[in-house]
């Protein structure tokens, strides 16, 4: 089931994906999305951070993994979609500075349930300030727009 993510990665995603599907056993398995129609999209798509989440050969919903940056350092998280590519829940699994952590918390990260391709989020308007954060809110908030616009096109091109 772990498909090469950390152990301390894939124990966190399993538990967030049992905890918001409401499923105890499920199936991980890794999307590829074609080289020529990766490269144009504004999210990296890479090996090991797209997965199909399927249980009794019903798909549930997908997993995307990535980092983005804080003032000095990369911050890991995740974003859970079901099947319509509507974000669930998204998720800082790790984070490695002193400031700004408080992107990590539950109740800043509830503003991007419901996001779907095509939303457009703006820091200051729809996406709350956070004292201390600025730059991994920003980051935070220029991810998850890049994410909805890669969703976007990938449902447009039936990739997804």
């Amino acid at each position: 089931m772990s498909f090469g993510l950390p152990k301390n990665i894939q124990k966190k995603v399993d538990k967030e994906i049992k905890k918001s599907f409401n499923i105890e056993t499920f199936n991980f398995t890794e999307v590829t999305i074609p080289t020529e129609t990766a490269k144009d999209l504004p999210s990296k798509f890479e090996t090991n951070n797209l997965f199909k989440i399927e249980a009794n050969n019903t798909l549930l919903g997908y997993a995307y993994l990535s980092n983005a940056p804080s003032k000095t350092a990369l911050f890991d998280y995740l974003v859970l979609l079901d099947k319509e590519l509507i974000v669930l829940k998204s998720k800082v699994l790790i984070y490695r500075e002193e400031y700004g952590g408080e992107i990590g918390s539950t109740r800043w990260l509830k503003q991007f349930i419901g996001k779907k391709g095509g939303d457009a989020l703006k820091y200051g308007d729809n996406i709350i300030a956070i004292s201390g954060a600025t730059i991994s809110v920003r980051s935070m908030t220029n991810a998850m727009n890049n994410l909805l616009e890669s969703l976007k096109i990938l449902q447009t091109k039936n990739v997804l």
